[in-house]
């Protein structure tokens, strides 16, 4: 179970990026795609803090 929460994190913040790629290309929305993919280390670092809480 030890690690779960920052790999939740890392998986949530691919995603994010993922879907600002998406966003940024496909649907031709540049400020939401940056705003999406400015979630990624947000998300990163929110999981790990989290996690340290936790220990």
């Amino acid at each position: 179970m030890e690690g779960m929460i920052s790999k939740l994190g890392l998986a949530a913040s691919a995603v994010s990026i993922l879907g600002s790629v998406y966003i940024y290309f496909v649907q031709a929305d540049e400020m939401l795609g940056v705003f999406v993919g400015l979630w990624a280390p947000t998300l990163i670092l929110f999981s790990q803090e989290i996690e340290k809480l936790m220990d």
